[in-house]
């Protein structure tokens, strides 16, 4: 089983974040990985079950207390039945530091843990895509750096023709036992060995090309599939294509957050497009054929006589499509009417006559507004 990620990392937080900074986080966490959408995506699935996790713990004043001193191992309800976390104050023992007598209450856990597997530690990157590509999806080819295991050394860190030698100092275990007399009697204290520095082993003769690290940093290129439908701060995950493990742990994962630039006509909401159309006041007005800009090329749409500035038509099934399932969104296109400007004498003149020949029937709501006016004013007179 993985090890837990830190909460605190989890929630992109910082550990002395305040309660009202992590419940924004949670918040946007939370509907980013919400199964409704993303349906049929075991990876946000799980993403949103970890974020739910973290923001149980860290909303709790309590268990949040007990997680920044314990870990997660202060939240386990079968270590603190053993005695852990029930009112006895560690601090107050004068032993040599908390971490010591945890390691002791748990028979050197958390030692046996750095010698086992651990898994590779996650990678992440952004990238920044068109309007169009987040709508119909694409391909795109990422560069990144990252660790590897050292070909040379095969990632033993130990020199060609060598390998690590198992520290006689811990024996391998990676931690060191020291008694202290209590006035309870002996207590036994499990310390990380300083001579392997809790590996266990000891590497004489380091590898050239990783200096006994038994990594190295290469560049790579990534090819990716971007889904259709994928919107702004959309994190994909890539399983496996992170830093490499530790001692057979599994690698750690690549995650790809996504930036949409901004369109010249388009805005979006969720899998809805909205654009402004400006039309003539003679077309507002008599009612024209006009050419609408979709995702999908020029359409044409058949505005009625008489329609008014702030007019909203919708284009069914001209939005986004959807990043899961089958169907797209719509298309909501709102009416600007614009007023002509820099006439010239005669057109002024032909716009004074139309007014002339306008009755009050032909502007409903200035009347309509005239007529409030005047009563407003009436009964203040």
């Amino acid at each position: 089983m993985a090890e837990k990620r830190d909460y605190y990392e989890v929630l992109g937080v910082a550990r002395d974040a305040d309660d009202d900074t992590i419940k924004k986080a949670y918040r946007r966490l939370a509907k980013k990985y919400h199964p409704d959408v993303n349906q049929g995506n075991a990876q946000a699935e799980a993403m949103f079950k970890e974020v739910n996790e973290a923001y149980e713990v860290l909303s709790d004043s309590d268990k949040r207390a007990r997680y920044d001193q314990f870990g997660h191992a202060g939240l386990d309800p079968n270590a603190q039945a053993s005695g852990f976390g029930g009112g006895f104050d560690f601090s107050n023992m004068g032993m040599g530091g908390l971490g010591d007598i945890f390691e002791s209450f748990f028979g050197g856990g958390a030692s046996s843990r750095r010698n086992g597997p651990m898994r590779g530690g996650d990678v992440q990157k952004g990238i920044n895509i068109s309007f169009e590509e987040a709508a119909f999806g694409c391909k795109k080819k990422i560069n990144i750096t990252k660790q590897e295991n050292c070909h040379t050394c095969s990632g033993t860190g130990a020199k060609a023709g060598t390998k690590p030698q198992t520290c006689s100092r811990c024996g391998g275990r990676g931690q060191v036992q020291t008694q202290t007399r209590t006035p309870l009697g002996y207590m036994t204290n499990v310390s990380t060995c300083p001579e392997c520095h809790g590996t266990g082993k000891i590497i004489k003769d380091p590898c050239r090309d990783c200096h006994g690290t038994g990594k190295v940093r290469v560049p790579k290129t990534i090819e990716i599939d971007i889904p259709h439908g994928i919107n702004d701060g959309q994190t994909m995950q890539l399983s496996g294509q992170g830093e490499p493990g530790e001692r057979g742990g599994p690698s750690g994962d690549l995650l790809i957050t996504i930036r949409i630039k901004p369109h010249e006509l388009f805005r979006r909401e969720e899998f809805d497009v909205y654009i402004d159309l400006p039309v003539t006041f003679v077309q507002a007005a008599l009612g024209a054929t006009v050419k609408v800009p979709t995702l999908d090329g020029i359409v044409e749409y058949d505005i009625p006589e008489g329609t008014q500035a702030g007019s909203v038509f919708r284009l069914r099934g001209k939005g986004v499509p959807y990043i899961r399932g089958k169907g797209r969104g719509d298309e909501y296109v709102t009416i600007e009417v614009e007023i002509p400007k820099n006439l010239t004498n005669k057109q002024k003149g032909l716009l004074r006559e139309f007014e002339s020949e306008v009755e009050g029937r032909n502007y409903k709501r200035q009347k309509s507004f005239i007529d409030k006016m005047k009563d407003l004013f009436k009964q203040e007179d």
